[in-house]
């Protein structure tokens, strides 16, 4: 059965022009990199890839993705100033380009992040309307489009580990709508990452961090809300 398709999709998000690729979608690649690091960072070098290497400037990719690591929503007026309000806020940034990397999605865009004594790296992709895919955390394959709520777990690639995971989800009256799993070997560190239809209860979240084997727990909601 195909997948329906919301006005969301049909139409796009209300926003701040040129472009839902090169604006709105960059704009929400940086809002999900925000909730993930867990607020603004204070240095952050953003690399863009194939088309946007070749366009971030004239359409206003450099903004967009400063307005998001700002937190600001797609339709948000101070987007076109963004640029200057980091750095009046003590944003440190800079871009980079790489215009030929066939192994990338045409639209894609890597952070690298810091906040405090955080890291974070992030590979987002801008796949049309407004609609991303963020296809890597931390080097993991992740493949979430952060219009859902999201759970991401780094946890030691323990046996049942992942049943364990989604089973306390589930038991928070949780709809998962999508889980994937990446892992750097086998027994190593493994990430797992859920897609749901609604949030998920702090308490919640505190007991998937207590346990042992239990690395990082990331929480983010719908970043549309």
């Amino acid at each position: 059965m195909p997948e329906k398709s919301s006005v969301f999709d049909m139409i796009g998000p209300v926003m701040i022009g040129p472009s839902s690729s090169h604006t709105a979608g960059v704009v929400r690649i940086a809002r999900a990199a925000y909730k993930l690091l867990g607020g603004r960072p204070d240095e952050a070098e953003i690399t863009f890839y194939n088309s946007f290497a070749r366009t971030y400037e004239g359409h206003g990719s450099d903004r967009a993705i400063i307005a998001g690591l700002l937190d600001f929503k797609t339709d948000d007026k101070r987007i076109k100033e963004a640029l200057d309000i980091a750095r009046a806020e003590g944003l440190q940034y800079k871009f980079k380009s790489v215009g030929n990397a066939s192994t990338l999605h045409p639209n894609t865009i890597r952070l690298n992040l810091k906040r405090g004594n955080d890291i974070l790296e992030v590979v987002g992709e801008s796949r049309g309307g407004g609609l991303i895919n963020i296809s890597e955390v931390n080097g993991f394959k992740a493949d979430f489009g952060a219009n859902l709520h999201t759970i991401i777990v780094t946890a030691e690639d323990v046996k049942g580990s992942i049943a364990f995971i989604a089973d306390v989800v589930a038991h928070d009256d949780c709809n998962i709508a999508t889980m994937s799993v990446s892992r750097k070997g086998k027994n190593d560190v493994a990430c797992l990452v859920i897609e749901m239809d609604s949030g998920i209860k702090p308490v919640t979240l505190s007991y998937l961090q207590s346990l042992s084997w239990v690395k990082q727990v990331i929480y983010i909601p719908d970043i549309d809300r």
